[in-house]
């Protein structure tokens, strides 16, 4: 397809880079010759400089031919406009980042009124995330499937849990739940691994089950599963009153630490329920002071990756704390994971996520759709949800006699709102959600599953 980038920021090239990589014609747009040269020089990906709400600078960027545009620079305005004139333009579809509070009450209507095909909110994205990791403080990660329904946990393999050295088909006979090991993670191996699959200690075990059963198969093996009492958080911006607003809705209470008093006064209205701490978040002292060791929740949300990952490793060295680290950068993971600072953030990496499952929905071509998409196990495999349709070659054929990809798991079927992890003897049906893990990259359509 082809696709026209307005905003040249850390959104807008991750998005060029993961969109170029699966085959699409992509178009970079700036104002800032700047940063146009700083994109990576193996980014296939055209370049022009220019004001994205100009019609000549959208004409020029080839919008008449455009299958989407989306808006990622630093002024919302800025992009509804951009998104605006483009469908003016053309017959393209639009997608827009809205960032301000402000419009978050609105989105339905500006989406109606504009024509915009999407609105994504990376800050509110990220504090969804964070909500969602503080409900259910055992996991590392936790990505949600069929409307809720199904969740992806991944946690990483203490020697409590005594599953050192056990295949994962006899871990499977020994539980009673309804789950299922999707992806291991050892070092820098990653597997969507076979019953045969010996696991160790200190293994980021993937599982997937609904949250009942994942809630159930934590307490078995010895795993806290109910959700934290407090936070602190230390950055006060978008994601910090967002993530503040979402907890107190889940009754937990929370202390926010911001360095500007112009700041704190405008949380102090927002969130007034909310303990308010204006001073340094990187002074060890007033943290201490203002109860780190008691926290059963800290997050760290401020505008340096550096600050967030100290005061994540000073925290696991003073409390017992969840910790929450939010990263911005996605280029040092590797690194970062071999860092004992609980579950990390990329506000970027979740944006482009909604957005590419966007795009593969509209480039599907038999009636299933991608539902859901996240890049899991360091951006080398994806958790993939399509929605059944239409009868197809992969439909009421037992997933045994399918023959599917190597490298890749059928881990749950939701049908009629039931979820079930397949056997050997089930079968996809029209009408099923269906969720896929792999290391395959690119897969637009339920029947990319099979080998041709």
């Amino acid at each position: 397809m082809n696709i026209i980038i307005i905003g040249c920021g850390k959104v807008g090239i991750t998005l060029a880079e993961f969109l170029s990589a699966e085959n699409h014609d992509v178009v970079l747009v700036d104002e800032s010759s700047q940063k146009l040269a700083r994109i990576p020089e193996d980014l296939d990906a055209l370049r022009i400089c220019g004001n994205g709400a100009s019609i000549n600078t959208q004409l020029e960027a080839g919008i008449a031919d455009a299958d989407i545009l989306i808006a990622v620079t630093g002024s919302d305005e800025l992009n509804l406009l951009c998104c605006l004139i483009a469908k003016k333009a053309s017959s393209c579809h639009t997608i827009a980042r809205v960032r301000n509070p402000i419009y978050n009450k609105e989105l339905d209507f500006i989406k109606v009124k504009l024509g915009i095909s999407m609105i994504i909110n990376p800050e509110l994205t990220a504090a969804t995330e964070i909500s969602r990791l503080l409900r259910f403080p055992s996991a590392i990660k936790i990505d949600t499937f069929a409307k809720g329904r199904v969740e992806l946990l991944k946690f990483r393999i203490r020697p409590e849990f005594k599953l050192h050295e056990q295949p994962i088909n006899q871990v499977s006979s020994l539980i009673d739940h309804n789950i299922l090991i999707a992806a291991v993670e050892r070092g820098s191996m990653i597997a969507i691994p076979d019953g045969n699959f010996i696991l160790r200690d200190n293994d980021l075990l993937s599982i997937i089950a609904s949250p009942k059963d994942a809630a159930a198969f934590f307490k078995h093996i010895g795993l806290q599963t109910h959700q934290v009492k407090n936070a602190m958080i230390v950055g006060g911006g978008k994601i910090g009153y967002y993530t503040a607003h979402l907890l107190q809705e889940m009754n937990i209470d929370v202390r926010i630490v911001e360095s500007d008093r112009d700041r704190c006064e405008q949380l102090s209205l927002l969130l007034p329920d909310a303990t308010i701490i204006c001073g340094d978040g990187t002074d060890k002292q007033l943290l201490l002071e203002e109860g780190l060791v008691e926290a059963q929740a800290f997050v760290t949300l401020t505008n340096l990756d550096e600050e967030n990952i100290l005061l994540s490793l000073f925290a696991q060295a003073n409390s017992r704390a969840k910790l929450v680290t939010k990263v911005t950068k996605i280029a040092f993971t590797e690194i970062i994971n071999n860092l004992d600072i609980g579950s990390v953030i990329y506000p970027k990496q979740l944006t482009a996520d909604y957005i590419l499952q966007y795009v593969r929905a509209m480039s599907n071509s038999i009636g299933s759709n991608v539902e859901t998409l996240y890049q899991i196990l360091d951006n080398r495999a994806e958790a993939l949800e399509f929605a059944v349709r239409e009868r197809s070659e992969v439909t009421d054929i037992p997933l045994s006699q399918l023959p599917l990809k190597s490298d890749l798991l059928i881990c749950c079927i939701n049908r009629n709102s039931r979820i079930r992890i397949p056997r050997g003897q089930d079968s996809i049906q029209v009408g099923d959600t269906v969720i896929i893990v792999t290391t395959r990259k690119g897969l637009g359509d339920i029947s990319d599953i099979l080998r041709k």
